[in-house]
Order: C-alpha cells, then sequence, then structure tokens
C-alpha cells in the first residue's frame, strides 16, 4: 500500500511539474535587492505566477507559473516601465523531461 501512495504522488509531482510554464525576461536597470523585490511583488500579481526568481547580475528575471499563465509583452513593458526599468525581451522555457 505504501508503495501505491509513493508512487501516486510521484506521478502527480512529474505532471504537475510539467504543466507550469517557464519564462526568461531580460531587463535593464535592476540594481538592488529592493528593485528585485519591488518587480517580484508586482509580477506576483499577475494569475498563474507561482514563482519569480531575479539574477541582478545578469538582468535577468524567471517567471514560473501554471498552465494558465499567459505573459504579453505589452504588458510587461508597462510593467517594468512604471517601476522605471527597461523591458528587453521575453523568451519561453522549454524543460526537458528526463524520464
Amino acid at each position: 500500500m505504501s508503495f501505491l501512495v509513493v508512487f501516486s504522488a510521484l506521478v502527480w509531482s512529474a505532471s504537475a511539474f510539467s504543466a507550469s510554464k517557464h519564462y526568461q525576461i531580460r531587463v535593464d536597470g535592476l540594481a538592488c535587492p529592493y528593485c528585485a523585490y519591488g518587480i517580484e511583488k508586482k509580477l506576483m500579481k499577475i494569475d498563474g505566477v507561482t514563482h519569480v526568481d531575479i539574477d541582478l547580475k545578469k538582468g535577468l528575471v524567471i517567471v514560473v507559473g501554471n498552465e494558465t499563465l499567459v505573459l504579453k509583452d505589452s504588458q510587461l513593458k508597462t510593467l517594468f516601465n512604471d517601476a522605471g526599468f527597461t523591458f528587453r525581451k521575453i523568451e519561453k522555457v522549454e524543460l526537458i523531461n528526463n524520464q
């Protein structure tokens, strides 16, 4: 019985992982942790966003969301410009599932 529970948990977690969407966003002007915190708060308000990670040195924002997440260039350009940063581009990251 415990094998069945563990197996079910693994199958569920793999399917949940594969249903998530990952995006890399290039932004100019991010210089301090306070800037990153403000951007993270704004991005977390978007429906479907589940996690945000920011690399200040690279000017890279990683956004993870569920299958309903839709990020548009115009939406992000406004969000970053209103916060005082320059939106450069967004790329959807395809994760390879090695099972």
